[in-house]
């Protein structure tokens, strides 16, 4: 029943490597649980309170909720959408709605414009305006963005274990480890994790990526428990160069800790009209839409390249669908509290691990579920045992990039603007932008105006206004 529902067979996929994708997959994205409290938890708005409405922080509420939303969106997309795809609250989205929209009014009003962004944006898709846009780039620009993608989601590992770190002053932005040397167990971790992945892919052992994050969980348990490092942020003036990341590996005290789901359903939908003006709501609510909208083009075509699952037009099955789950997902994060939830790149290692259909999904779903009583489980697996597997889909993505025609300049110097601003500006709508932008302009100088699908010159447009406003 499962094959036949899931396409599993059809698909060229396993029982076994949809369970194996779903875990990697969990595991690469399970420190949204953590981090996301630490964004939008430890933040004031303009009334000075925190979210939930105290006058302290209550980090474990926004954890809950955190996990139960993106556990149920990924479960329902794996369901509806059948793609192994997997949603949470998205990144650089809940730092905007923290400091660019929070600070100016209330929690509740707040979350409520992130509400109107979903509310928006599921329209678009049942209108076919999402998905008519998405057809309309051409199937070579959605390889670079797949590309692009890669390099960034590298990138993101390799500056989450601490691999590659900004600078803070000079000329230049970013350094090899702390002040260019590589120095501390938690490299070493990263390192043993990173290797040990790429030999079980060279010797083609399944589940590679799930044992290279096991064993270096287990290594940095027992290199902590030896060492006593500590974290790597220790308080605002003072860091620990050689500290762990995001968690601190160690064996938990509590296994299994009661969620409390009281944050859901604390968002005013309108009450932001009382506190700015219409015009500057209009604003955030364009600004969530446009990254929303473009981040997810982006990720769904990546993750459809790296599976295989789609088409030589660049198209994959069950798209209308797909859209309209990471739609509602925006929908569900404002009503739960918790900032926009959008698809994951993260998603990309559980493709790599042999994920083809959205069982994987359901799995991964599951299991954050299940992290909203085992929250203490999740904290034990550091960044630099999560983050290799990052880095070896950012290769797998990278091998894509033969699939563009560099000889068209009306495409290549699209392509390329794309592949490089997406990690030059840690932003996937940047590269997205410049890329059609670029291609919109080099086909109208060409005289081949009648190449450019309309809504592409549309979308252009408006990205123009979003790059100058």
């Amino acid at each position: 029943m499962l094959d036949k529902y899931f396409k599993i067979t059809e698909r060229g996929s396993t029982m076994g490597r949809e369970i194996r994708g779903g875990v990697v997959t969990f595991f690469t994205m399970a420190y949204i649980v953590a981090l996301n409290p630490l964004i939008i938890g430890l933040t004031k708005d303009a009334d000075g309170k925190y979210l939930g409405g105290g006058d302290a922080p209550n980090l474990a509420l926004v954890a809950a909720a955190t996990a139960l939303i993106a556990g149920v969106l990924t479960i329902l997309m794996g369901v509806v959408g059948n793609y192994p795809l997997a949603l949470a609250t998205g990144l650089g989205l809940n730092t905007f709605v923290a400091v660019g929209i929070a600070s100016k009014m209330s929690w509740a009003d707040a979350m409520g414009l992130v509400v109107l962004e979903g509310i928006i944006i599921t329209v678009l898709v049942l209108t076919g305006f999402r998905t008519a846009v998405f057809r309309a780039v051409p199937a070579q620009l959605k390889i670079a963005i797949s590309v692009g993608i890669g390099l960034f989601i590298a990138l993101i590992g390799l500056v989450d274990a601490g691999f590659v770190r900004r600078t803070g002053t000079g000329p230049v932005p970013v350094t090899l480890g702390d002040n260019g040397t590589l120095v501390g167990w938690p490299i070493i971790i990263f390192a043993l994790g990173l290797f040990l992945m790429i030999t079980l892919m060279v010797k083609k052992v399944k589940g590679a990526l799930l044992i290279g994050i096991a064993v270096a969980t287990a290594a940095a348990i027992a290199v902590e428990s030896a060492f006593k490092i500590g974290p790597n942020f220790i308080a605002p003036d003072k860091v620990n160069p050689k500290g762990w990341g995001l968690n601190v590996p160690s064996v938990p005290s509590d296994v299994i800790a009661t969620p409390d789901f009281g944050l859901l359903g604390q968002f005013s939908l309108f009450g932001s009209f009382s506190r700015i003006s219409i015009v500057a709501a209009i604003l955030i609510v364009f600004t969530l839409l446009l990254s929303d909208f473009f981040d997810t083009v982006g990720t769904v075509t990546a993750i459809g390249h790296e599976s295989g699952l789609i088409d030589s037009k660049g198209n994959i099955p069950n798209n209308d669908r797909i859209l309209l789950v990471d739609s509602l997902a925006a929908v569900a994060g404002g009503a739960g509290s918790i900032s926009s939830n959008t698809s994951y790149i993260e998603s990309a290692s559980g493709v790599g691990e042999g994920a083809r259909t959205g069982l994987a999904s359901v799995v991964t779903g599951v299991l954050f579920l299940l992290t909203t009583f085992l929250a203490p489980l999740v904290a034990v697996i550091p960044y630099e045992a999560a983050t290799p597997a990052l880095v070896i889909v950012g290769f797998l993505m990278m091998t894509q990039i033969k699939g563009i025609d560099w000889a068209d300049y009306g495409i290549a110097i699209p392509a390329f603007l794309t592949i490089i601003l997406m990690p030059f500006t840690y932003n996937i709508s940047v590269g997205i932008g410049a890329g059609f932008v670029s291609h919109v302009v080099i086909r109208l100088v060409q005289g081949r105006r009648k190449e450019v699908h309309p809504l592409l010159i549309l979308v252009s447009v408006l990205f123009m206004v979003y790059f100058l406003a």
